[in-house]
Formats: C-alpha cells, structure tokens, sequence
C-alpha cells in the first residue's frame, strides 16, 4: 500500500465490487487510518433518524404557519415529496452505491459507501451516514428544493425529509431483528434478496414499488 500523507484518510478495508463481497454477521471494517475519521463514520441509527423527522415536521409547520401552503396543498406536497423520495431511492441505491468497480477509485468509492455494508450488514453503527453529513444533507436538500420550487419547498421538503427517516428506521430494523411473522416480513424477505442472493435487483428499501415499475423484482428462482 502507497504511504499518504494525514491529510488524505486512505481507505485500508478490501475494495471489491458489491458481488464478490461475502457477508460477515460479525464485527466492522476500519476505514479509516485516522482515528477521529474512523470514529465519525459510526452513528446511532436514532440520530440521523431524528434530523430527518424533526426537518420534515419543522418544515410542514414553518410552510403552513407562515402561509406559504394550506392544509389541502401541504398534504399534497408531502406526498408528492415521499413519492418523489422513493424513486431518489431506488436511484441512488442502484445507480450510485452500485457503480460498477471498473477503476481503483471506483472501487474505493463503492467500498465506503456502500460495500462495507455489504460486507458487514449486522454492523449496526454504520446502517446511516453521521450526523455530521446528515446535516449538511439537510441543509443541501433545503437549499436545492428552495431554489427549484419556491415556497412550495416547505412541503415537498418536509415529504422527502420523512420518507429519507422512514427508510432509514426500516433499513434499520431489516438488519438488527428479526423477521415478524406477518405481512410486514416482505420488507425483510425482498431485502435480504439483495444482500444475500440477486444483488444486482431488489434496489428498494422502504418500498418495493420501483423495484416493480422497473422490472428489477427478485427471480423466485433466486428466493
């Protein structure tokens, strides 16, 4: 391995591409040679959950107590937003965390964003980004909805905002308990699809619905 100076964090974990990782059940990689790096990329799951919920709500409440939308278009824009959140989900899961490994670089890039969790899907501590990047998430988010659509914003915001928290305490719970017996198992059964069996489909978490649309649903053959 190239020495770097302290400046560049180096990844040290392996950097293959998602399909030839082996799930671990336990333990966690190191990314990080630098300690205070090494410790930011670990998170509880409530904490990234929360930033999101309290922006979605916040923002519902500031767009109506202000008058920028009425109760009708407020509901309206936040499930606009949450459906609008589902497909940003299923994009960047199968677009960027599954960029294919073709450079040294993409495969750095793929590793940390998203292979270690493939490699070690029990690590609770790396099921969401840190607070530190959610917030500026948040704040990005806020920044690109307000330009594009003006006080409409408040609303959508606060749809995407909820479904990025609702599908990071889903995501959570498929990983650190077990699957209930009832109808709510699909959501376990259709993810553990990707990490376990088909990678290269199964793209939603929260919601299974572009997964559908697209055509990229589990093979029975592969269940």
């Amino acid at each position: 391995m190239q020495s770097v100076s302290p400046e560049e964090p180096t990844v040290l974990a392996p950097e293959p591409a998602v399909a030839t990782v082996r799930p671990k059940h336990k333990g966690s990689a190191q990314l990080f040679q630098n300690p205070v790096l090494e410790r930011l990329s670990h998170t509880h799951i409530a904490l990234p959950v929360g930033i999101f919920a309290a922006t979605g709500v916040l923002s519902l409440y500031y767009g109506i107590a202000h008058g920028f939308m009425s109760g009708l278009s407020a509901l309206g824009l936040f499930l606009l937003g949450l459906f609008a959140f589902s497909f940003a989900e299923y994009l960047v899961h199968r677009y960027l965390y599954h960029i294919p490994a073709t450079t040294p670089g993409r495969a750095k890039f793929q590793y940390t964003m998203h292979g270690v969790h493939h490699e070690y899907p029990k690590d609770k501590t790396r099921l969401a980004m840190p607070p530190i990047i959610t917030v500026f998430v948040v704040s990005l988010l806020f920044f690109i909805f307000r330009l594009s659509f003006g006080s409409y914003a408040f609303g959508l915001l606060a749809g995407f905002t909820f479904g990025y928290a609702m599908y990071l305490f889903v995501h959570y719970a498929i990983h650190a308990y077990s699957p209930p017996k009832n109808f709510l198992k699909v959501w376990w059964t259709h993810h553990s699809q990707h990490h376990y069996r088909q990678d290269e489909v199964a793209f939603g978490v929260s919601s299974t619905l572009w997964d559908h649309i697209i055509g990229t649903m589990p093979s029975k053959k592969g269940a």
